[in-house]
């Protein structure tokens, strides 16, 4: 799929390989949960150096107790080695299975509106509303992607100078942006607790 070139890890090696693997982009987003988002889109990178490859058939057909432990290799894949092994494997296990190894089939397979594309992420493992909301909006806002609706379908994160999510992050500025705006969303949510 054709789109910029992306900057979301400061490491050149995962940020290309980000930028040229649809199947790294979407681990990446899988990833990225409990740990910085520069850490989680790191860890396609270290799982392809580590594995050799990056191929959605390669990682499912590898076995789970030695995928946990290069998870665990450091620096680690992710803090929650196990779990998120677990579901990267079955990550790659749906897109070998469901869309014959090819990720980006998902958003574009028979020409699916954002809505489509939406639901289809939502069906994958690990992905729920919001995650397939964000990366709806980071295939549509950096990777080219020309389904109708998209911006309707991913919410507030398909809105322009959102920098609310990864789908916004395009250099250390806008990397500062949306962090500030992920810090005021978890202060207000604490604010809305304590009440």
């Amino acid at each position: 799929m054709d789109g910029m070139e992306l900057h979301i890890t400061g490491d050149p090696a995962a940020d290309k390989l980000l930028s040229e693997d649809d199947f790294a982009l979407l681990t990446g987003m899988l990833l990225d949960q409990q740990v910085t988002m520069e850490s989680a889109f790191a860890g396609p990178e270290k799982i392809r150096t580590r594995l050799g490859s990056l191929k959605p058939d390669a990682i499912a057909t590898h076995d789970p107790a030695a995928f946990v432990e290069m998870f665990k290799e450091r620096p680690a894949v992710h803090r929650f080695p196990g779990s998120m092994a677990a579901r990267v494997q079955a990550l790659a296990a749906a897109v070998q299975d469901e869309w014959g190894g090819e990720t980006a089939a998902i958003w574009t397979k028979g020409s699916p509106d954002g809505a489509e594309v939406l639901r289809r992420l939502k069906a994958l493992p690990g992905f729920g509303e919001q995650k397939a909301k964000i990366f709806l909006a980071l295939l549509g806002k950096q990777r080219g992607l020309k389904a109708s609706g998209w911006r309707e379908a991913a919410g507030h994160y398909g809105d322009d100078g959102a920098y609310l999510s990864v789908a916004d992050i395009v250099d250390p500025e806008s990397l500062a942006k949306v962090r500030a705006s992920k810090q005021a969303a978890k202060a207000a949510a604490k604010a809305g607790k304590e009440r």
